[in-house]
């Protein structure tokens, strides 16, 4: 077959998202702190975005876009003649309420206290060779021993052998033992350990308690104590039961995880993205918006745009693109207020009880029949749903905590996140010196005509993060 080259035309169907739909999409799944960073680097970006104290004037701002695609000499100004705008006009308007320019500031200003100031946290590692450089061990052990420590993960354990670290080291294995020996000795107690049980020695050792039954147990019947075979443990070292609770009172006080306190997590603080209360009988949908900066159009640099003479048509076509955007943006973010307050108001409806007497009466609900509601897309209302939380008189709440299966029973279906909330008051309130098997949970629900299996009630139970029952058994002396 000779090759050559010829045009074809083609009629085709695809599904292409426009740079607007983009944009939408993404804002619609963001929190509410992704979303107030996003808008203030757009602000830092965009010199046609100003923050607002006041209601944005929506149809003042979305009526711009009649600015841009106008190319018109003779079009009469929307927003009147301008005479003269010039460099000082433009810094009298932007100073005019009150915000501060920063490089025009009359005189120094007050320094901020030092203690306004956040220290970084000293980490694990930084710990541990900061004690390393203060002790006065040979310098071939400290070598090997901060090899040891860039071992040590954020728990502080030490995820390497011996023979390892010699290996890497070209060290000998006296040396290196003598280095973890050395980083053991370190605060926090049991830092440098292999296991749980290494671990827990370690600050045994450091206790001052070698020798006692706390290291015996430790030492032995670790798996014994997990079981709560305290019996077991009394008849072993032939004490009483008392001198059992005793030695593992103290081992319950001691730290499974050294590295916890020097951990970098942050505390993640939820934010409520709508609030649901009621108010004079009726229950009103707030969308939360603090934090949030109010958009609007830099007045200055519209009057700048409108003014052809004033500007070059490179800079006039930068101020097009970038009013453009800033357009897009405040009508997507519109969009996304309004997508959030129609899936509120349809959990409302589906979940009206729930709002009234609580977790008992939430129902089987999907997200097929929040869109089929709202006639939005199914993706669309999951976007929504996602990462976000509602406020309400029951407490704070994940989007997706009121979509659940159904499970059948005598009355009627129920959603299985309320089973699971009866699963656990029922275990909440059992004797702890006689617990209920996963049997007898389902006959506590079968009294309050919820029909379920026992595997069901282990897999609710084991989502819930209960224990089985041998383990929530405990001794009384």
């Amino acid at each position: 077959m000779p090759l050559e080259t010829r045009l074809d035309l083609r009629l085709a169907q695809k599904l292409i998202l426009t740079p607007q739909l983009q944009l939408a999409i993404k804002l619609l799944q963001m929190t509410q702190i992704e979303l107030s960073q996003l808008l203030d680097q757009e602000l830092i970006e965009n010199p046609m975005l100003e923050e607002s104290t006041e209601e944005p004037e929506t149809d003042d701002t979305f009526e711009s876009d009649s600015v841009i695609e106008s190319e018109d000499e003779n079009t009469e100004l929307p927003l009147g003649n301008i005479l003269k705008f010039g460099v000082d006009e433009y810094f009298d308007e932007r100073s005019s309420d009150g915000r501060d320019l920063g490089y025009f500031s009359p005189g120094m200003e007050d320094q901020p206290s030092f203690e306004l100031f956040h220290a970084k946290k000293t980490s694990l590692h930084e710990h541990l060779l900061w004690q390393l450089r203060m002790s006065d061990a040979d310098i071939e052990i400290r070598k090997t021993a901060e090899i040891l420590i860039g071992n040590i993960d954020e728990d502080g354990f030490l995820r390497i052998t011996d023979e390892e670290i010699a290996s890497v080291t070209e060290a000998s294995p006296e040396t290196v033992k003598k280095a973890r020996v050395l980083i053991q000795d370190f605060d926090p107690s049991g830092v440098g350990a292999r296991d749980l049980k290494e671990c827990l020695l370690l600050q045994i050792k450091s206790l001052g308690l070698c020798g006692t039954l706390v290291e015996k147990i430790i030492a032995n019947n670790l798996e014994d104590i997990y079981k709560n075979k305290y019996g077991l443990i009394a008849k072993l070292y032939e004490i009483t039961t008392e001198d059992v609770a005793a030695a593992i009172k103290i081992i319950k006080g001691l730290e499974p995880r050294p590295g916890r306190s020097f951990s970098s997590d942050e505390t993640v603080y939820i934010i409520p993205d709508v609030y649901i209360f009621m108010t004079d009988g009726e229950y009103q949908i707030t969308l939360n918006d603090e934090g949030i900066p109010k958009l609007r159009l830099n007045n200055s640099y519209r009057q700048i745009l409108l003014q052809k003479e004033l500007i070059s048509k490179e800079d006039r076509n930068f101020l097009k693109e970038r009013m453009r955007a800033a357009i897009e943006l405040m009508k997507s973010l519109d969009q996304r207020n309004k997508t959030i307050y129609k899936v509120s108001e349809s959990l409302l409806a589906f979940q009206r009880e729930f709002f009234d007497s609580g977790v008992k009466y939430l129902k089987p609900l999907t997200l097929r029949d929040i869109a089929a509601d709202i006639k939005m897309h199914e993706s669309t209302i999951s976007r929504v749903t996602s990462n976000k939380f509602l406020a309400c008189s029951q407490g704070v709440f994940s989007f997706k905590y009121f979509f659940s299966s159904s499970i059948s029973s005598v009355g009627g279906d129920v959603s299985s996140t309320s089973v699971k909330d009866l699963i656990k008051q029922i275990v909440m309130s059992e004797d702890t010196a006689n617990p209920l098997s996963d049997k007898a949970i389902v006959d506590k629900l079968m009294e309050i005509d919820i029909k379920i299996a026992r595997r069901t009630v282990a897999k609710y139970r084991d989502e819930l993060k209960i224990p089985q029952q041998s383990r929530r058994k405990e001794k009384s002396f």
